[in-house]
């Protein structure tokens, strides 16, 4: 059966490798932005895994909710300390952030940038509330440079999902910033074990059959499809569709015309031949020899007509 990839950069696909053999799994998602684009957790949703979608931007929110109905659905963002701060929402919402420093950036990039207040907590308060019976198969952390702050906001021997995928480059950039915060896993015996060239990925040592998953990147063993493709393949096809819709219609509309077309030859023949039957009949010798005869008949009603 062939896997629908969602994810920005085929993350899903190397989770999917790993972990396809749970049923009804369990992540977490901080930093979730969208249900459905770029979703790392889409594919897992629609295989019967539900999990925490952490998003402090209502618009996303709100799509979560409306979408992932077995899921929670957060409106908080997370960091190494509970309380409010100062959000940054970026017009390109991929990119905002707690971090002032990087939403200064985004704005010298000419981005818009709005400041609100959220509500913050760590993700040792989440697992506490949500997680205290459950298996966390993976943990995804994407939140624009807040990594480092998010991974000290836990108590990884309580909380020890599986699977730990981090985003490891700046934002819109290629420089890894992974040494900031790296140390925080390694030394909670997780083992370093793929990155993707935007994500870093990391094994519970006690998960470490799943090792050998990551040994290979994304290739055609995998039996993926993008989302992405699909969709531009139903937008062709559907455009070819019109198209030829249009066309039928088209040679129906040319059918009909010519249609008129042989019905007015046909009208202007008929007339032709009305014609030379008439002037047939004005240049025989029987319609000269009565012309006298019609007028006389004429003359007749023209007196019939004025005697009354």
């Amino acid at each position: 059966m062939t896997f629908i990839s969602y994810a920005q950069n085929h993350e899903d696909v190397m989770l999917w490798r790993a972990l396809k053999h749970i049923k009804n799994g369990f992540y977490i998602d901080i930093g979730a932005y969208s249900p459905d684009s770029d979703s790392v957790t889409k594919a897992f949703y629609n295989a019967g895994w539900q999990g925490i979608n952490i998003e402090p931007n209502p618009i996303f929110i709100d799509q979560y909710k409306n979408e992932r109905k077995r899921d929670i659905n957060l409106s908080i963002a997370i960091s190494d300390k509970a309380g409010d701060a100062g959000m940054f929402f970026v017009s390109n919402p991929g990119l905002s952030s707690l971090n002032q420093e990087i939403a200064e950036g985004h704005t010298e990039q000419g981005w818009e940038v709005e400041p609100d207040t959220v509500k913050v907590r760590t993700l040792l308060d989440v697992c506490k509330e949500y997680c205290l019976k459950k298996e966390i198969h993976f943990l995804k952390i994407d939140i624009e440079g807040l990594e480092e702050k998010a991974l000290k906001g836990n108590n990884w021997k309580r909380f020890r999902p599986w699977v730990v995928v981090v985003e490891a480059t700046l934002p819109m950039s290629q420089v890894e910033n992974y040494k900031d915060w790296e140390k925080i896993l390694l030394n909670e015996n997780y083992a370093f074990t793929y990155a993707d060239g935007l994500n870093r990925f990391y094994v519970a040592k006690e998960h470490n059959e799943l090792l050998p998953a990551f040994k290979y990147p994304p290739n055609v063993f995998d039996e993926f499809q993008l989302i992405k493709e699909i969709n531009a393949n139903t937008r062709a096809e559907q455009a070819e569709a019109r198209a030829e819709q249009a066309e039928a219609r088209a040679e129906q509309a040319e059918a009909r015309a010519e249609q008129a077309e042989a019905r007015a030859e046909q009208a202007e023949e008929q007339i032709q031949k009305t014609t030379n039957t008439l002037q047939a009949v004005y240049k025989s010798r029987s319609w000269l020899v009565t012309t006298p005869l019609r007028w006389l008949c004429k003359q007749s009603k023209y007196i019939k007509a004025c005697s009354k």
